[in-house]
């Protein structure tokens, strides 16, 4: 049963469960790594078949296997992808960076240039894990942003077959290629090519200990998005709110994973004492109900505190995830808002709309590296480079000054470089 308490009881950080997944995978992953790096291809077919029990004679997904997903597909399902596919692409089309000039005076030239990255990686979970919502997610932005190149790396059965759901997905996002590889094995083909898989510059998407391990190891070779938590909701609630919607958005997070962290802060202890009682009744009825018990029980709590405004500032200290805002005027307070990954505005907004339909990402920073950080955008699949252009009048005016910094830096040679295009006008 979910816990209750009263703010001032637990620390702020005791109020999510943020250990990452238990045990040391570090060393098992270094020499998979290096095992793929060696190998090549090779290495991924061993651990296709010692892994996912599949011999495959190709890590490539056919044209044929992806037409034949979509006539498989449950049609309103191709339509619910392709909604959420527009509203992805609306939203994100928004955050596209300009490139800028600066003509300054005397000839003076300053600018930006935004570059997308040449090759985009994505890691999509298969089997019981299976999200074709994170193939749209990950994908989609980095169209937008021009990728050259989008692929994707998932694992296959035991029949050597991805997830039609995730073909369906791709093939709607545009995906370049497909390839049927998991795990650590599948970053480290991303990370350093194979005969088969490219080489990428960025790779994203979730996975389990092993996949997050091997994108910490690769990291600095490519770009990563995060090394993700287990997912986590604060719901803060007041009086007025519906106990039976809060129990069912606690328990939405409770079901994705025993270490997910399910909390709710509330000003009324009447309401934390009613939706202790809803999420009993209503986590029977869950087909993961071995998962979510585990997470309300170890994970799960409802904090009471003083008014809505300590709400608001215990938010901003854990800084979840995803945050909900189940209140009558929740723009009053959106400003209050300083860390969160995605926020979840009035008593009809569940977390659930941000995970499949809305539009903004539902790749978003975990364990209070949303102080820091920020949801995956357009922004992850772009780079900037600066360029600066001087006339010898321009450079003539301001190459003393660039001179005596670099001596009092003690750089001579930077000084001299500076100067030595003005001395001979000075003769």
């Amino acid at each position: 049963m979910i816990k209750i308490m009263k703010y001032g009881d637990v620390l702020p950080e005791e109020i999510f469960s943020r250990s990452m997944q238990s045990g040391d995978v570090s060393e098992i992953v270094t020499d998979i790594i290096n095992d793929v790096r060696k190998n090549g291809d090779s290495a991924l077919f061993k651990y296709c078949e010692k892994f996912d029990k599949a011999k495959l004679d190709s890590l490539i997904v056919t044209k044929k296997e992806i037409e034949e997903a979509l006539e498989k597909t449950d049609k309103k399902f191709i339509e619910v992808l392709k909604k959420a596919a527009a509203n992805i692409k609306k939203f994100h089309e928004r955050q596209v960076r300009n490139s800028f000039i600066i003509n300054d005076d005397n000839g003076i030239i300053m600018g930006q240039k935004i570059i997308p990255i040449d090759r985009a990686g994505l890691y999509v979970p298969g089997g019981t894990a299976a999200y074709p919502s994170t193939v749209l997610m990950d994908s989609i932005p980095a169209k937008i942003a021009g990728c050259s190149e989008v692929v994707i790396v998932t694992p296959p059965n035991s029949e050597g077959k991805i997830n039609q759901a995730i073909l369906a997905a791709a093939h709607i996002a545009g995906v370049d290629r497909i390839f049927k590889v998991g795990g650590a094995q599948a970053i480290a083909a991303l990370a350093y090519g194979t005969e088969t898989i490219p080489k990428v510059d960025k790779i994203v998407g979730p996975g389990n200990a092993f996949v997050a391990e091997a994108k910490k190891q690769v990291y600095g070779t490519v770009s990563i998005d995060m090394i993700a938590g287990p997912s986590e909701i604060l719901i803060v609630a007041d009086e007025n709110s519906n106990p039976k919607y809060i129990a069912a958005d606690l328990l939405s997070q409770a079901e994705h994973d025993k270490m997910a962290s399910a909390v709710l802060v509330t000003t009324s202890f009447k309401l934390a004492e009613q939706v202790s009682k809803e999420i009993e009744l209503q986590i029977k009825q869950l087909e993961r109900f071995d998962i979510a018990r585990a997470s309300i029980d170890n994970n799960g709590k409802i904090i009471v505190a003083e008014n809505i405004y300590s709400a608001i500032d215990i938010a901003n200290e854990i800084a979840p995830e995803h945050l909900e805002l189940c209140l009558d005027n929740p723009f009053d307070y959106l400003d209050s808002i300083k860390h969160a990954g995605s926020v979840f505005l009035g008593r009809y907004c569940p977390e659930a709309l941000g995970d499949y339909l809305a539009g903004p990402n539902h790749t978003l920073p975990t364990s209070g590296t949303a102080k820091f950080s920020s949801p995956l955008s357009v922004d992850d699949f772009v780079k900037k480079t600066q360029y600066t252009y001087y006339t010898r009048d321009a450079l003539e005016q301001v190459a003393d000054s660039v001179g005596y910094f670099a001596e009092k830096e003690g750089l001579t040679a930077h000084a001299k470089s500076a100067r030595i295009r003005t001395e001979d006008s000075k003769q």
